[in-house]
């Protein structure tokens, strides 16, 4: 086994893994992923790269998806040269040739189209060039199924019988050699961008933005061109932001790209995370297809509707909880007793009165704060939910420490007499104070903090807060416990 074949083996192997490990290390280091980013769009008949690419390349996509060809071919490629060893090893050379050589005509077969399809509609001029998308995009396609190629050209000197002298080479050999280096000429020219229209955000109409002068569009096609180029509506998962290296694409391509990846998203059940849609050269324009696309539409609101099913789910468990534990038995009687289960993403839920939102009062001992016309009391370890009584009186109750952990009472001015609880979630309890505006006194009972602070799954209702209002001009503030 001459040490030649071994060397170009090893290298085959590395330069068909050394893309998948590099991006795999990248993404250990930077916690996310790295992908290359291609472009395709729809046949054009004066585009024969184009027509061959999509008629073959992605009806074939089972075929080239299947394991053997995935990362850039290398379990293939480590096949291939455990089949060329051990014929090898046992003698039989020419066994070994055919299985090398079966090896690089299946990577060539799967990979040299990606370079050299893009390059013939380069040669063909501007139009058929932008078909393959912005220079950036069309050159990374082109610059990866160059190098995508060359295990199966090292593969093929890997196997290749040793010659003691010059041997010209067959008509095959000259004719491929010739082709490279014609593609190679091509490439060099840098094309100019394809005529066409690429619409401003106020010709589109983005966003009620402008007068929507552009013409023979659908609203869904205007929609997605704007989504595209960063103006799309509020409900846009990424709302503000377009997708990069299409600003200057044209409407006519970037349509087109949006719907030859919605056929292929529509083929995997609208699922924008198939693999399929997700390794896909023009996968970065799927976060913005659901305007554009029936079956990501659907598919996305069926997955926004489990999602609030599950959330009105747990909801509901945590407020049937709630619900069920024993209700306060104040010692006198209140002018009104509200209970509910309020949430909260920041430690606390607020108390505002009309003109008075957004304010949030220091807390004391970390359980109440209050400023004129706002009020925090602490319901959660940042995020969670507490059960919640709010009792209002017309008169100072009596004070109550047993069964609480904590109690504090501060002085509250109302200036509109509208104090009102709110939650996380938008829920109110309405009503707190009795006399209008005025002087008031809050005194806050709670227990479980201890238990939701130490414990990382604690049960259901850990936290009981007990809230009484009343009147009281008195401001300093009383720890009780």
């Amino acid at each position: 086994m001459p040490r030649r074949s071994w060397i170009l083996w090893a290298a085959a192997v590395l330069t068909a893994a050394a893309p998948t490990l590099y991006f795999l290390v990248a993404s250990i280091l930077t916690g996310g992923g790295e992908t290359v980013e291609g472009f395709v769009t729809a046949v054009s008949s004066e585009c024969p790269g184009w027509a061959i690419y999509d008629r073959v390349y992605f009806p074939a996509y089972s075929v080239i998806g299947f394991p053997l060809l995935a990362t850039d071919g290398a379990p293939l490629v480590v096949l291939g040269f455990a089949g060329w060893w051990l014929s090898v090893r046992k003698g039989r050379l020419r066994l070994g040739g055919i299985i090398g050589r079966s090896v690089a005509v299946v990577l060539l077969v799967r990979y040299l189209p990606e370079f050299l399809l893009p390059t013939l509609d380069a040669a063909l001029g501007p139009a058929c060039r932008q078909q393959w998308g912005p220079p950036g995009l069309f050159d990374s396609l082109v610059g990866w199924g160059l190098y995508d190629s060359l295990p199966p050209l090292l593969i093929l000197l890997a196997v290749r019988a040793p010659r003691r002298g010059f041997v010209r080479r067959g008509p095959v050999a000259r004719t491929a050699a010739a082709v490279l280096t014609v593609a190679a000429v091509v490439l060099l020219p840098t094309a100019s961008a394809a005529a066409g229209r690429v619409s401003t955000a106020r010709e589109l109409g983005c966003a009620g933005y402008g007068d929507g002068t552009v013409t023979g569009l659908t609203t869904a096609e205007r929609l997605f061109l704007c989504a595209v180029r960063g103006h799309g509506l509020p409900t846009d998962p990424s709302y503000g932001s377009g997708v990069e290296e299409w600003d200057e694409v044209t409407d006519e391509v970037v349509l087109a790209q949006g719907r030859h990846l919605c056929a292929l998203a529509t083929r995997h059940g609208g699922d924008i995370d198939a693999r399929a849609v997700q390794e896909a050269p023009e996968a970065s324009l799927a976060v913005k297809l659901a305007s554009l696309c029936p079956a990501v539409a659907g598919a996305r609101q069926a997955e926004e509707d489990r999602q609030q099913a599950e959330s009105d789910a747990y909801v509901a468990g945590k407020e049937k909880v709630c619900a069920a534990l024993p209700r306060h038995r104040p010692e006198i009687r209140p002018v009104r007793q509200r209970r509910a289960t309020m949430w909260t993403e920041f430690w606390t839920i607020d108390g505002w009165e009309d003109g008075y939102e957004g304010s949030a009062p220091d807390l004391v001992r970390n359980l109440v704060g209050s400023d004129r016309g706002a009020l925090a009391i602490w319901a959660a370890d940042e995020v969670g939910h507490a059960c919640v009584t709010v009792e209002s009186y017309t008169r100072r109750p009596p004070v109550e420490t047993r069964g609480w952990e904590e109690v504090v009472e501060v002085a509250y001015e109302s200036p509109t007499g509208s104090l009102e609880l709110v939650d996380g979630y938008g829920q109110r309890l309405t009503g707190l104070t009795t006399r209008g505006p005025g002087s008031y006194r809050v005194r806050v009972h709670l227990r479980g903090r201890e238990l939701v602070t130490q414990v990382p799954d604690p049960p259901d209702g850990a936290v009981r807060i007990l809230v009484e209002v009343f009147p009281g001009r008195a401001k300093k503030t009383v720890v009780y416990k």
